[in-house]
């Protein structure tokens, strides 16, 4: 199995408005994401779409319906539609979240929640998520990262920090981690925190470099009283603080500029990409590595 992307390279998300623009004026970006559910039914024009991109760019796959932490298990169905589009698409990368977001049905089928939802950060959750884990790989035949979600609610069965649940879980499967340094952001405005900058800064600092495969950057809403991960304006500057203190800890992570609603015209996405290539250091040593000088 391999996954990732080349080492220094920035993306974006990829949706319909933007299509003949990317594919007439071939932009030298790092990546094109895409959601990978927009894309399950075989043929049409939006697939014809997708594999005309996927030879001018390296293609991601992104995921928000798999439920990793779902109880009542996995929806076969969607895995067979990823596994069916991964083999025609052969995508660097492939992504979905930690969260549940299905149940039973009153009918036998499937109940879906229409988000995602926060999963217990304890032993339980983690074995599930394991489990789970382990058999998309399995079916996909490659590593699969996992993304740390946004919350609007919170649980009280927590056993352990969000870092050390994804360092366990990383550890246990082989998976990675696509770093969502938005939701960080944003979850520490949500809960409170006196310096939410500080906050998120310091999950990335526990987080397990080598675990990082993919960094998320994205605008949220925070004109109501609960702020909202909507991916629908420029990255807020708190972000982009974060997002240098992560390249300082973690280098030159691929790095996806997310705006999914709202969207502006594809010159000011590109300078939304230019921007965080700027922020990539010209030349960079992993500070964990630094020796301490001599008494």
């Amino acid at each position: 199995m391999s996954t990732g992307l080349g080492p220094a390279s920035v993306g974006i998300g990829w949706r319909a408005p933007h299509a003949r623009e990317l594919l007439q004026r071939r932009p030298p970006l790092g990546f094109i994401e895409v959601h990978s559910e927009n894309f399950f039914a075989p043929g049409g024009e939006a697939r014809a779409a997708l594999r005309a991109a996927a030879q001018q760019q390296l293609l991601s796959l992104h995921g928000v319906g798999l439920g990793l932490g779902s109880a009542c298990g996995l929806d076969l169905w969607h895995l067979d539609c990823l596994a069916e589009l991964v083999t025609e698409l052969q995508p660097r990368h492939v992504s979905d979240h930690a969260a549940f977001s299905h149940g039973p049905g009153t009918d036998g089928g499937w109940a879906h929640a229409g988000d995602l939802l926060p999963i217990g950060l304890n032993r339980t959750s983690l074995a599930l998520m394991a489990r789970h884990v382990d058999q998309v790989q399995q079916r996909l035949g490659r590593v699969l990262a996992v993304e740390n979600i946004s919350a609007c609610l919170w649980r009280d069965d927590d056993e352990m920090d969000e870092p050390e649940f994804f360092n366990a879980l990383t550890r246990s499967t082989g998976c990675r981690v696509l770093l969502d340094l938005n939701n960080l952001v944003v979850n520490a405005l949500n809960r409170g925190a006196a310096d939410p900058v500080a906050q998120a800064c310091a999950w990335v600092d526990a987080i397990d470099v080598a675990s990082i495969d993919e960094i998320h950057l994205a605008g949220h809403d925070a004109s109501g009283p609960l702020v909202v991960d909507d991916h629908g304006s420029a990255v807020s500057e708190p972000v982009w603080t974060v997002y240098r203190h992560a390249l300082h800890r973690l280098g030159p992570v691929p790095t996806l500029i997310e705006w999914d609603t709202a969207l502006p015209d594809f010159d000011t996405l590109l300078q939304e990409a230019d921007r965080a290539a700027a922020c990539r250091p010209q030349r960079w040593s992993p500070p964990w590595t630094s020796l301490p000088e001599a008494a």
